[in-house]
């Protein structure tokens, strides 16, 4: 074995470097992190070839005073933290000051910097052969500039591990989108190859916020998504949160930010995963643009060479708020207001276009079939014309919606057998008398549809429903409600069923007894390595009991608490909801069709079915029209 040896400088700054210099992107996270911790309003960032021949960072921030500027390159040099406290309770994205001596030690570095209180700025040169620092004078506003050249210049097996340009430009471009996300008072400016890719004003108001977030997560994701804004026990939470029917086949739309931090934590994905868990389609992922405020003495950033990772010192109760916020958002919104936009704008561009008329409407003679003139006079018996001139009972009253119900419940007083030629679609092409102001968000009833669709006429346009999916989401929600007004229910196994575990789950067993009794999982110890199960949810006798509590334990391991149970039981009621609800070709009246309606206004998360479904979609009147020419 040799001797041991301190390492060179040059050597040590370059294995630090493997750490906090991945790619081209790496050096622009810790350039824009230095230029928001030094207070920049603006952020302008160059690169060229992805990043490998040059990165350019500007800002307009306090600058560095000539005297500190050879220090500034040094490794753990920095002055952003003085004593353990400040490290204790770290307030800014950057701490450790390694991040200038590492990129010097493999790439080209220069750095100009002015303070306001310094007549001219002095420019520091460095670059990974000798990495010495060489000062001089240069002209430059306040502010600091980092030219980063030749990118593993000095590194060749490094640079080989550089994909394509493109590539690495791409990874250039989501790091300045996460950190202009992050920070909405600053602005940010990305150009590639002398092109202005973003080009960002601070944003200061709510609707500058929600322009910008706009712009980088697109247009679709703010239309579809709500925002939320929940403080408590000394924790706050706000940001934008994707409708369920927003979701994507990968994780590629989620941040979120602690303190302006952007982390990706293992703890935060599980609660959020867990606040979408039963309205997300197969293996979709939820997006999401979310900002967590804590106490910083509560949070560790320093756990990460990359600062992606934090822990929290109360990592449980940071679970439960962030899933209790998300998951009543969800289950808050209702269809109004899913599709309350879509209502503005139809009715917008409807009274454009009448205001731009320039011929009066057509006479009752000329009118078209299904138009106004011939729909909304009222017979003389209440009801309304059909096509073929039978007039239709008044669609909706009060006590139809129990109606509905115990027709649905007994099996009796609503026909289903299959719908012959000619009668898939029952028309009756009217709306119930009232003001314009008080039509519910999913309008009326008009037809069913082969005995699957639900076809309802709102100001907007037309409103289609999947009326299986949309009464099992309304008989899942009641059979939860129904479930947690009567607790969980142990049920005793005549023979206990005996398990083999670790020594650290049998203890875990001992210390969380209360918890998973209250699961309705009573466990004993009877052994250093061996569990016996005395009593599971009654709701569960038929499951795997084995699996299930390997999977509780598993959970309890990893985050310190587990939904398994509640999961299991959930999904046993979505199939219970499934096989229970409406199915297809059950032909159903206009009050019957319009008590469904009404329900799912009222349901929590009826936008989505158990299984993540949508339940109903709009066709505006805009769509309508370009579908058939209208306007044109």
């Amino acid at each position: 074995m040799p001797h041991i040896k301190l390492l060179s400088p040059r050597l040590a700054n370059q294995i630090a470097a493997g750490e906090v210099v991945e790619r081209p992107a790496s050096v622009v996270k810790e350039l824009v992190e230095n230029a928001l911790d030094a207070g920049a309003g603006r952020v302008d960032v160059e690169v060229e070839q992805g990043g490998a021949k040059l990165i350019r960072v500007r800002d307009d921030g306090s600058g560095i005073p000539e005297s500190d500027l050879p220090l500034a390159l040094n490794r753990h040099a920095t002055s952003k933290i003085l004593t353990l406290d400040d490290l204790e309770a770290v307030g800014t994205l950057g701490f450790r000051g390694e991040a200038l001596a590492s990129i010097s030690s493999v790439a080209r570095l220069a750095l100009t910097s002015r303070t306001v209180d310094q007549e001219a700025a002095a420019r520091v040169e460095a670059e990974g052969r000798d990495m010495d620092a060489r000062i001089s004078p240069a002209a430059h506003p306040v502010g600091t500039t980092v030219e980063v050249r030749d990118l593993f210049f000095n590194t060749p097996a490094r640079r080989k591990f550089l994909r394509t340009e493109k590539t690495e430009f791409n990874h250039v471009e989501e790091c300045v989108r996460r950190q202009a996300l992050g920070r909405f008072d600053t602005g940010f400016t990305l150009r590639h190859n002398q092109k202005t890719v973003q080009s960002l004003r601070p944003a200061e108001s709510d609707l500058d916020r929600e322009r910008r977030v706009g712009s980088l997560c697109g247009r679709q994701f703010i239309d579809n998504a709500v925002m939320i804004d929940t403080e408590a026990t000394g924790l706050r939470l706000w940001g934008w949160v994707a409708l369920p029917t927003f979701s994507r086949s990968q994780a590629d739309l989620q941040y979120f930010f602690v303190n302006g931090r952007v982390i990706r934590d293992r703890l935060v994905a599980h609660a959020v995963r867990q606040a979408y868990r039963d309205v997300l389609y197969n293996n979709r992922h939820p997006a999401f643009v979310l900002y967590l405020e804590v106490d910083p003495a509560t949070v560790d950033v320093n756990v990460h060479p990359t600062k992606h990772e934090v822990r929290f010192r109360d990592g449980r109760l940071v679970h439960d708020f962030i899933f209790r916020t998300l998951h009543r958002a969800l289950a808050d919104v209702r269809p109004d207001d899913q599709f309350r936009g879509a209502v503005a704008q139809s009715l917008g561009r409807e009274a454009d276009s009448v205001a731009q008329q320039p011929n009066p409407p057509a006479s009752d003679a000329q009118a078209p079939f299904g138009s106004p003139a011939q729909t909304s006079a009222p017979l003389a018996g209440g009801g309304y014309p059909s096509p073929g001139g039978a007039p239709q009972p008044q669609e909706w009253r009060a006590s139809d919606q129990m109606a509905f119900y115990q027709s649905l419940n007994e099996g009796g007083g609503v026909s289903s057998s299959t719908p012959g030629p000619g009668s898939a679609l029952r028309p009756a092409l009217t709306t119930p008398p009232g003001e314009e102001g008080d039509e519910p968000p999913l309008g009326y009833a008009i037809a069913q549809l082969h005995g699957i669709y639900i076809l309802a006429q709102s100001r907007a346009g037309l409103i289609v429903v999947d009326m299986h999916a949309a009464h099992e989401r309304i008989t899942y929600e009641r059979m939860k409600r129904a479930l947690d007004d009567q607790d969980l229910k142990s049920q005793p196994l005549l023979v206990p069923a005996s398990l083999a575990v670790s020594q650290k789950e049998a203890a875990l067993v001992e210390s969380h007894g209360a918890e998973l009794g209250q699961l309705g999982l009573h466990l004993e110890r009877i052994g250093p390595e061996t569990l016996a199960v005395r009593q599971v949810p009654a709701l569960l006798r038929g499951a795997d009991t084995e699996q299930l509590v390997r999977d509780v334990l598993a959970d309890l391991i990893e985050h310190g608490q587990s939904d398994r149970v509640e999961a299991t039981t959930h999904e046993l009621l979505g199939t219970m909801a499934c096989h229970g609800s409406v199915r297809a070709n059950r032909q159903l009246t206009i009050p019957e069709m319009n008590s469904l309606l009404r329900d799912m206004e009222a349901t929590e998360r009826s936008g989505q079915c158990n299984h993540g479904r949508p339940t109903w979609t709009l066709v505006t009147l805009s769509e309508l029209d370009k579908l058939f020419l209208r306007g044109r």
